[in-house]
């Protein structure tokens, strides 16, 4: 099974889900609870806040590039479209992680007529700027995937995995796999990236818990722009330290893909500890050939962020905090739970629309 039509069933189960309750380091806020109200017009706890029109909105989902992650955002906006009637949908993921043209798709977007956007910057330290470009436009903006780096969203909001926090998960999983002792590599992608050194500092203290039982080899960084990058440094690392490793733990997509094929093909005894869910991932898990990986909720970003999107860009509602950052989920699996993962994934992206239901004010 392709990454691609798993995604797809993800996706068809989440608007299952939405359509029944009528309808890279981040902070989680307080989630609410509740159930889905009759009253549509009021956005409190009680429940998602069901769009009245959406005609007017014309959604663009737009990441920083291509990559195999954001591929359940393209099935995703097209059930945005269906599901809340919007006036028009685009996935377009030709910016090449290059900001600037990452700016000249999102204003060739907005010549177009497209008012509501979701974005993921290339650039976490300059975003700030072209959110505030289109916030001072009038259109609605969501940070998605990814929140600007420091202290400050000038998106309505950002929606992202609390990477810290998954790159902690991915290596307490990983130290459980080699027995509590050893040494453990991470790899990782772009070094700059204010998402990655978060992701590091996660991995980094869950191997300070240990008390030096564990040790890390250097992190490898930048080996995330393509399988081929990730798999010549995958190969050359255990040509040169393959012996003394006993874990790898992997923080960026395409390393992971490339650390589970090098370590299955040099038979080395080394636990590897993946992130996100491709195919080959999870049938290393039920093999055995992977210990475990961290899933993210792309689909979850791009579908609550769509109908968030919906609601602000249709002038029907607006955040009572603007700027609000909410961890999108991440979800440990092993062989024990790899075939039931998904429920919990989508049971949490039901808890970001009443999360952010109390958090907007409606007409």
């Amino acid at each position: 099974m392709t990454v691609h039509s798993i995604y797809r069933k993800t996706a068809v189960g989440l608007a299952v889900v939405a359509l029944a309750a009528t309808g890279c380091s981040t902070k989680s806020s307080n989630d609410s609870t509740g159930t889905t109200g009759d009253d549509a017009s009021t956005g409190t706890s009680t429940g998602p806040v069901e769009l009245k029109d959406g005609s007017s909105v014309k959604l663009a989902l737009i990441p920083g590039g291509a990559h195999p992650y954001f591929q359940p955002w393209k099935t995703t906006a097209d059930l945005d479209k269906t599901d809340f009637k919007l006036g028009g949908v685009t996935f377009n993921e030709t910016g090449e992680w290059d900001q600037g043209k990452q700016n000249n798709v999102i204003n060739s977007l907005a010549a177009q007529g497209y008012n509501a956007f979701g974005i993921f910057g290339v650039s976490p330290t300059d975003i700030n700027s072209t959110f505030e470009d289109l916030k001072g436009k009038g259109f609605a903006v969501g940070s998605l995937a990814s929140c600007p780096a420091g202290d400050t969203n000038s998106a309505d909001f950002c929606l992202s995995t609390d990477v810290e926090a998954a790159a902690y998960k991915a290596t307490k999983a990983t130290i459980e796999a080699i027995g509590g002792s050893g040494t453990i590599v991470h790899l990782t992608g772009n070094n700059v990236d204010s998402n990655t050194q978060r992701r590091i500092a996660g991995v980094k203290k869950a191997i300070a818990e240990t008390n030096g039982k564990v040790t890390e080899l250097p992190v490898i960084t930048d080996i995330d722009k393509d399988l081929q990058t990730a798999q010549k440094a995958v190969a050359d690392l255990l040509a040169s330290k393959g012996k003394e490793i006993k874990g790898i733990v992997t923080t960026a997509y395409n390393p992971a893909v490339a650390a589970a094929d090098g370590v299955a093909s040099s038979k080395l005894p080394i636990k590897v500890v993946a992130i996100d869910d491709d195919a080959k991932i999870l049938s290393g898990i039920k093999s055995g050939g992977v210990a475990a990986t961290v899933t993210q909720n792309p689909v979850g970003q791009a579908y609550v962020g769509g109908w968030l999107l919906a609601l602000l860009g249709s002038k029907q509602c607006t955040m009572k905090t603007p700027g609000v950052i909410v961890d999108s989920g991440s979800f440990v699996v092993t062989k024990a739970n790899v075939d039931t993962y998904d429920a919990e994934r989508k049971a949490k992206t039901t808890e970001l629309q009443k999360d952010f239901a109390a958090q907007l004010s409606c007409k």
